[in-house]
């Protein structure tokens, strides 16, 4: 049986490869204001994006551009809200100029990891994605709950990291651990075709832990990136598995 499995990078953060990682991937989480970005890098972006046929999602964050949206905010739901609209409009009124959909929203940084740890930061995501009236994607890590029944417009994607290390519960280890970010393309090839073939995660501490998974991340901020992706690309042709949305089979 052919498998299918959507490769996304974080996009538009001011790094020089964008434009040589953006025909690699099949989805792009574009930064809008939170942690970097404005008008113009986000225009660049989803255009680069329709350029290579890449799905165009927002990539929203605390409003925390000093610490690249990497520290846990505590703000009033009102306004964090406020400011996650904001942010997703800029890409949202840029996919409309090129005539393309927003695909899929997924957090950012610190909002992503509390996703998991705050239970009222989960519901605001989701009530914020909910409040688009539209029929989109949200990524997210595995293991999230919500207060509320997922509409029938929301499909959630769980999303697995190439370059991150797990801890055995599947949340990320920590950026200030050694080990957190891993580097070798040969070895996280390796580690995602156990992902997608085995269903399985191998943690820092050696243990493997079972997870499906329906898109898997590539940061491009991490040394490498470039390389990485080329071979993880390269091998999972080989492997039979193709790169892109399972929806569009």
């Amino acid at each position: 049986m052919n498998k299918t499995i959507d490769i996304n990078c974080d996009l538009g953060e001011g790094g020089e490869f964008d434009a040589d990682l953006m025909p690699l991937i099949s989805s792009c989480n574009i930064a809008c204001g939170g942690h970097f970005g404005d008008d113009e890098s986000v225009v660049q972006a989803v255009r680069l994006a329709k350029l290579h046929q890449v799905h165009v999602g927002a990539h929203p964050s605390y409003p925390d551009t000093e610490n690249f949206g990497r520290h846990s905010l505590e703000l009033p739901a009102e306004d964090l809200k406020r400011h996650l609209h904001r942010q997703i409009d800029r890409v949202e009124k840029a996919c409309k100029a090129e005539n393309l959909p927003l695909h899929h929203i997924k957090p950012h940084g610190a909002l992503y990891n509390d996703m998991r740890k705050q239970q009222t930061i989960a519901d605001l995501i989701l009530e914020v994605v909910t409040e688009r009236e539209k029929e989109l994607f949200l990524f997210t890590p595995p293991f999230i709950n919500f207060t509320s029944e997922l509409p029938k417009t929301i499909s959630l994607w769980i999303e697995g990291f190439a370059d991150r290390a797990y801890q055995n519960d599947l949340s990320l280890v920590s950026r200030k651990e050694k080990g957190a970010v891993l580097h070798d393309p040969l070895l996280i090839s390796e580690s995602v075709l156990s992902m997608i073939h085995n269903q399985q995660v191998l943690t820092l501490s050696g243990e493997k832990i079972k997870q499906t998974f329906d898109t898997i991340c590539v940061h491009s901020d991490t040394p490498n990136a470039l390389k990485i992706l080329r071979l993880l690309r390269s091998k999972l042709v080989e492997s039979g598995i193709k790169i892109g949305s399972k929806n569009e089979g």
